[in-house]
């Protein structure tokens, strides 16, 4: 038996392998998904496949941070009410949104769009540690608010032996968070304090 022969329709079956191939979405639940956009009228789902295919198009990555942006710089950097010389270093764009929900934080950030893992095959050229240099200087803090997990922890000691010698301050979120812990997981509340009571990073000798 073909793989199609289990599809009444071949669109369908296209349909629902795209959205498999989703992280965390099953074959089950992409079939679920795709008979639901079937029930909707034929302008939502052209609206849903036109919002998708534009994240190739209109998304672009901004120049300073590395943020996700419609433009060449974010809103964040571009607004000039936010503290410029704080800077909050971050795994992930989904950092970023977990940061921004608790209303505590006002200055701007930096993604590196990932940490240092020698088992998934990255390493420190793979991340914007480098832009990230190039803006540590006197008067600024670099916040870092990466995971508290070892491949975590290797980043933040990573990019502190780069910065180092800049003159910059550099912070660490305290640890209201568990070891290993997501930001993306944390509640509001707690990841809130946990920048308002940042501690200065050390360095065991």
């Amino acid at each position: 038996m073909s793989p199609s022969a289990n599809y009444p329709s071949k669109a369908l079956q296209e349909a629902v392998e795209a959205i498999s191939s989703l992280p965390g979405v099953g074959s089950r639940s992409a079939l679920r998904l795709a008979l639901h956009l079937l029930r909707q009228p034929a302008e939502k789902i052209h609206h849903f496949a036109a919002a998708v295919d534009n994240l190739a198009e209109g998304v672009q990555y901004c120049r300073t941070c590395n943020m996700v942006s419609d433009g060449e710089q974010c809103s964040i950097c571009a607004d000039s009410r936010r503290d410029h010389d704080t800077i909050c270093v971050v795994e992930s764009v989904r950092d970023v949104m977990s940061i921004e929900a608790t209303g505590q934080y006002r200055g701007v950030y930096h993604v590196l769009g990932g940490i240092i893992s020698p088992i998934n095959g990255t390493g420190p050229s793979d991340l914007s540690i480098g832009a990230l240099a190039k803006r540590a200087r006197p008067g600024v803090e670099i916040i870092l608010a990466l995971p508290g997990d070892v491949e975590g922890e290797t980043t933040s000691f990573y990019i502190y032996r780069q910065i180092e010698e800049s003159g910059c301050k550099v912070s660490t979120l305290a640890r209201g968070l568990g070891f290993g812990d997501n930001l993306e997981y944390a509640d509001s509340l707690t990841l809130g304090r946990s920048i308002i009571n940042r501690q200065p990073f050390h360095v065991d000798k």
